[in-house]
């Protein structure tokens, strides 16, 4: 599943590709991806032209003169950039055809992705992005957000940080790999955790995120970046997918546990639960 750094890899190599390109033609061959009537968004995107590509979390923002297209590619979805005389995948199932010729095509295997069509001025307010909480960069100048979110409850401190209305982009490879970093147990109880520990998770998902985009991301089981961009972070994996192996700070073996029904991996030396 595309996490933050996957979305970011995503956004960057389609900007240059896409901006003030005008959509002249769509085709939606699978409805159930846009939100809405899609016969009347297929109408509002004519003529649309991309002045630029943002992202907030695992979210994709079309930005065009009067309108963004919010776009999430859940578990499968990417984008190629194409020629019209490629064949068509039957897992293509969204084709905008762009003033230069070339063709967006959005392929999903499991058709759970999702486009929405909203206003520059309705974008926060939208059901998709209203309720999204932070980006952990921005709490670098502000990393007691954190703290005081933990504060107020006694879940487990993964599930505290795979909740997207606190904390938006991370996904359960990332929080695996921060909490490692942070030598935070996974399970911890987040009420229970310092400020000073809160701070270091802060710092921990920063750097792991950073180290992640300029990587390109993860490309892991089925999950590929768009235009055949293979992410390398995949080679920087400290406890993820390394059930069996040496903990690479203190030699321990890693294990693998379950955490709010998600697989989780952790250093039972390193990250002890308190």
């Amino acid at each position: 599943m595309p996490e933050l750094p996957e979305v970011e890899t995503v956004r960057q190599t389609l900007q240059p590709l896409l901006v003030d390109q005008i959509i002249t033609d769509v085709q939606v061959r699978w409805p159930n991806i846009i939100v809405g009537d899609y016969v009347a968004w297929m109408k509002s995107m004519i003529e649309q032209r991309f002045v630029r590509i943002d992202r907030f979390g695992k979210y994709l923002l079309f930005v065009f003169e009067n309108d963004v297209l919010i776009c999430h590619l859940r578990m499968e979805g990417k984008f190629y950039y194409q020629t019209q005389s490629e064949e068509i995948n039957k897992h293509v199932h969204v084709i905008f055809t762009l003033s230069n010729g070339m063709q967006l095509r959005y392929h999903d295997v499991r058709k759970f992705g999702t486009m929405e069509l909203v206003s520059k001025s309705s974008l926060w307010k939208t059901k998709s992005l209203a309720k999204l909480g932070k980006e952990p960069f921005e709490l670098e100048q502000k990393p007691d957000y954190l703290f005081q979110k933990c504060q107020q409850t006694k879940r487990m401190i993964k599930s505290v940080l795979l909740d997207q209305t606190i904390l938006v982009g991370l996904g359960n490879i990332y929080v695996d790999e921060v909490l490692y970093r942070a030598k935070i147990h996974p399970e911890q109880a987040a009420n229970t955790l310092s400020k000073n520990q809160t701070a270091v998770l802060v710092e921990a998902a920063i750097a792991v995120l950073n180290k992640a985009i300029a990587l390109g991301g993860t490309t892991i089981r089925t999950y590929q970046s768009t235009l055949g961009v293979d992410g390398k972070f995949q080679n920087e994996l400290q406890v993820h997918t390394k059930k069996g192996e040496s903990c690479p700070r203190c030699g321990t073996i890693i294990e693998k546990i379950k955490v709010g029904g998600r697989g989780t991996y952790l250093c039972p030396n390193c990250q002890r639960m308190e």
